[in-house]
C-alpha cells in the first residue's frame, strides 16, 4: 500500500504517519553505489522505531535519458510532486545539452526555493579544523534567483550585444563591447520566502540566533535587499519573537536573534567564531561557496546532508558529485546520503529512527572506520568499502 505524505504550511506532516512511500532517484556516476549503501540503513531505522519506509525507484540523467531520451523525463517530476517527499542521488550535468544542471532544473521546477544544509561534526571524523564540534549550523540557501538564474549569455551574442548596448545608451553605464553579460535578479518576494522558513525553522528548533549573509556593502539593492527583505520580514511577521542584537538586553530576552554579516567577513567568522552561528540565511551564490567552507570543516562534502524544500515537497539528496572515475568501484563515502536520509526521516515525523542512524554513524566512525576519503586522513583509520561501511553502519544500528 503506497502512503503519500500531507505537508501543512509549516512542512510538518498533517497527521502522524507509521509507513511512508519515497520516490528515489540513485543518480548517475557512484549514485548507485552510496544507494545500495544507505538504503537498508534507512529501511532498518525505520523498522526498529515501529515504522515502515517503502522506496519507489524513479529515473533522472543518464539512465533516464538511455530509457526515455529525455535526462529528467516529465513522469519522474510528477512523481516526485505526486509524493511530496523523496530522495536523490548525485546527477551529472549532460555535456552540451540543454540543461545547465539537472538539479537546478529538478529545484526550479517544483519551485524548491530552499537549500537546507545542516553542517555538524560527527565524533571521530577527521577535520582540518583543531575543533570542528564548535561547527553546529544550518544554511537556508535560497535556491531559484541570483546569478543561478541562469540569464547569461555568451560574448559576441547579439543578445549580450544588444543588452550591453542598452546598458550603455539608456542607463549610461559602462560595459566593455564584446563582454559576456548576466542578469543577477533578486526579489522581495524569493528572499523573503526564504527568510520566513529560516526563522520558522529556528523558532521550531529553539536555535539562538539567525544571520543574514549577504554582499551588500558592494550590490547595495540585490544583496543589499536580501539583508533589507530578511530583516523586514521577521520585524513584521515575527514580531515578539525575534529581535535584532542591537536591541536591548530586556528586548532579546528569550528571542531569536537576527543579524547580518557581510559574506567574506563570514567566511572568516566561520572559523574563528563558529560557536556565536546557528542558522545562516543568503542568497544562491553565497550559500554554494559557504556551505562547502562549512562542510570542509566537518570532514568534507561526503559528510554533508541536504535538501531543497519548497511549499508541501521536499528533495532530500546527496551534497557531492557523481565522481564517475569511482562508479561501480564500491569506494565513496555513502555518509552524506546517509545523513541526508536521516534528515528525511526527521522531516516526516521520525525523529528517533534518525537519531538512531546518526547515533551508528558516529559509533562507526569512533571505532575507526571509514571509507578511503577520510581513511587516508585519520591516523590508524582502517578503510572500508562503500558496501562494507553500509554494512557497518547497519550492524551498529
Amino acid at each position: 500500500m503506497e502512503t503519500i505524505i500531507e505537508l501543512d504550511h509549516n512542512n510538518l506532516p498533517v497527521r502522524p504517519i507509521t509507513e511512508a512511500s519515497v520516490p528515489v532517484i540513485a543518480g548517475d556516476g557512484v549514485g548507485p553505489d552510496i544507494w545500495e549503501a544507505t538504503r537498508p540503513i534507512l529501511e532498518e531505522a525505520a523498522r526498529t522505531d515501529g515504522k515502515k519506509i517503502t522506496f519507489i525507484p524513479v529515473i533522472a540523467g543518464e539512465a533516464a535519458f538511455k530509457q526515455t531520451d529525455s535526462y529528467l523525463p516529465d513522469a519522474t517530476l510528477d512523481t516526485l510532486k505526486k509524493y511530496r517527499v523523496s530522495l536523490k542521488g548525485p546527477l551529472g550535468t549532460p555535456i552540451g545539452g540543454g540543461i545547465r544542471s539537472l538539479n537546478v532544473a529538478i529545484r526550479h521546477a517544483l519551485d524548491l526555493y530552499a537549500c537546507v544544509r545542516p553542517i555538524k561534526w560527527l565524533p571521530g571524523v577527521p577535520s582540518p579544523v583543531k575543533h570542528p564540534e564548535k561547527v553546529d549550523m544550518v544554511i537556508f540557501r535560497e535556491n531559484t534567483e541570483d546569478v543561478y538564474a541562469g540569464l547569461e549569455w555568451p560574448a559576441g551574442s547579439q543578445q549580450a550585444d544588444d543588452l550591453i548596448s542598452f546598458v550603455n545608451d539608456r542607463l549610461q553605464a559602462k560595459v566593455r563591447p564584446g563582454s559576456a553579460v548576466g542578469l543577477k535578479p533578486m526579489s522581495a518576494f524569493g528572499s523573503q520566502r526564504l527568510v520566513r522558513m529560516a526563522v520558522k525553522w529556528a523558532l521550531r528548533e529553539k536555535r539562538p540566533n539567525l544571520t543574514l549573509v549577504h554582499k551588500g556593502n558592494i550590490m547595495k539593492f540585490t544583496e543589499g535587499g536580501f539583508r533589507t527583505w530578511g530583516y523586514e520580514i521577521c520585524a513584521s511577521e515575527f514580531a515578539g519573537l525575534t529581535a535584532t542584537e542591537n536591541d536591548s538586553p530586556e528586548i532579546k530576552s528569550g528571542r531569536l536573534i537576527i543579524k547580518d554579516r557581510i559574506a567574506d567577513n563570514m567566511f572568516m567568522q566561520s572559523l574563528l567564531r563558529p560557536e556565536e552561528y546557528s542558522i545562516l540565511a543568503m542568497p544562491n551564490l553565497n550559500g554554494d561557496y559557504l556551505s562547502d567552507c562549512l562542510a570542509g570543516q566537518i570532514g568534507g562534502l561526503g559528510m554533508a546532508p541536504g535538501a531543497n524544500i519548497g511549499d508541501g515537497l521536499a528533495v532530500f539528496e546527496a551534497t557531492h558529485g557523481t565522481a564517475p572515475k569511482y562508479a561501480g568501484l564500491d569506494m565513496v563515502n555513502p555518509s552524506s546520503l546517509i545523513l541526508s536520509g536521516a534528515m528525511l526521516l526527521e522531516f516526516i515525523g521520525w525523529p528517533a529512527a534518525s537519531e538512531k542512524i546518526k547515533s551508528a554513524l558516529a559509533k562507526t566512525f569512533d571505532e575507526g572506520l571509514f571509507t578511503y576519503d577520510l581513511a587516508r586522513q585519520a591516523e590508524g583509520g582502517k578503510k572500508l568499502a562503500c558496501s562494507e561501511f553500509g554494512r557497518a553502519v547497519l550492524e551498529r544500528l
